[in-house]
């Protein structure tokens, strides 16, 4: 299973990447403009080379023509780029098209069975599920994710399934036991993976076995 960073600041990239806790990166437009609203490229190309592995980028466009023009342009920044497209019926023709084309697609926005098959089927090499969407939704979002990854197996598809902005440690391990691909997070979720209250409570008894010790060897 792939873990990425939902993120477009380089510092955050780098320190995860650094400590070899992500797989790659998903970014959004909302992301990128958030660190660079005025020259996205040159940030996208930094962030692929940054990321130890696939950087997933998204189109900015809706219409058929648009989104197979922009993801195009997309996948000239780097090898390791799969473009992130919305998943609605004007765009099915493109992703088809650009999959022939050999450029990698994750269709996002999927929140059904049915969509990930029709998504995979047109050509999508990954879909991606919003879990705090299903969760404002009220739905199940780790019966949703194991429906949808078992409806894929079902068909013979190779589509992986990536599961993003789960919110809590437990949520995590979720997505994870249902059976996901990947496992997108924003930073701070990431670091909260790397703590536990009972680590803190293990961590705060070995330094005072360390100080017991310390203290007896003074003596001697």
């Amino acid at each position: 299973m792939k873990i990425y960073l939902a993120s477009a600041n380089l510092e955050d990239i780098r320190w995860a990447a650094h400590r070899r806790l992500i797989d790659g990166v998903l970014t959004t437009h909302a992301l990128v403009g958030a660190e660079e609203p005025d020259d996205s490229r040159e940030l996208l190309s930094e962030i692929c080379r940054v990321s130890n592995g696939p950087v997933l980028v998204s189109v900015h466009a809706l219409t058929s023509a648009d989104v197979y023009r922009d993801a195009r342009e997309l996948a000239k920044l780097s090898d390791n780029v799969i473009v992130q497209i919305p998943f609605v019926e004007d765009v099915v023709d493109s992703i088809y098209r650009l999959s022939v084309d050999g450029v990698r697609v994750a269709a996002t926005l999927v929140f059904s069975a049915a969509q990930a098959l029709l998504a995979a089927r047109a050509g999508a090499r990954a879909v991606v599920i919003p879990m705090d969407d299903l969760d404002a939704a009220g739905r199940d979002a780790g019966a949703v994710l194991r429906e949808l990854r078992g409806v894929l197996d079902g068909s013979g598809s190779e589509a992986d399934v990536i599961a993003l902005n789960p919110r809590t440690a437990s949520q995590f391990g979720a997505c994870a036991a249902a059976g996901a691909d990947g496992i997108a997070v924003t930073t701070d979720v990431l670091r909260s993976l790397l703590v536990h209250p009972l680590t803190d409570r293990g961590i705060d008894r070995f330094l005072r076995e360390l100080s017991r010790r310390h203290a007896t060897w003074t003596v001697v």
